[in-house]
């Protein structure tokens, strides 16, 4: 898994010191910078059945905001891009409507600022490399998407 993430407020404006590491240093805005990400492992800890079978790295650009993530996937079972396609659009909406997008437009990042869902599955994007092994792409706001999923915690907090 691959992160294309937008800048982030612990980031540099111009080169200096990094606790973290060399390239954290460096000035977000003029930069691609490479950087570890907790995606991967905060998959595992939501999906148990995929704990240690995904790791992931980030590459940090100088966008103000929404991010994209590159997901390359070996499948058990064949399947086709389309049939792949059909099943994220079904589940887009029916079950996960209001937090799985589906879209077949052609889009850029700035077309997601402000959505309020936690991932916008880019039909265009991705690309079936064999019957077993996918490329799939998908969208997020990182910073709208996640207070939207804080709020409805909250909301079921509530009704507790």
């Amino acid at each position: 898994m691959t992160t294309v993430h937008s800048i982030t407020a612990t980031q540099k404006t111009v080169d200096g010191p990094s606790m973290k590491d060399w390239r954290g240093g460096r000035a977000a805005s003029f930069n691609i910078i490479p950087s570890s990400t907790g995606a991967a492992k905060a998959v595992g800890k939501v999906l148990p059945s995929l704990n240690g079978k995904l790791t992931g790295m980030s590459f940090r650009v100088p966008t103000v905001d929404v991010s994209v993530v590159d997901l390359t996937v070996r499948l058990e079972k064949a399947a086709t891009y389309d049939e792949i396609k059909k099943a994220i659009k079904e589940e887009s909406e029916g079950k996960m409507k209001g937090i799985l997008g589906y879209t077949e437009d052609d889009v850029v990042s700035t077309d997601f600022v402000g959505d309020n869902r936690s991932s916008i599955f880019d039909a265009k994007a991705g690309i079936a490399l064999s019957d077993k092994f996918v490329k799939l792409v998908s969208w997020y706001d990182n910073e709208w998407g996640y207070s939207s999923r804080v709020v409805d915690l909250i909301v079921h907090m509530s009704k507790a």
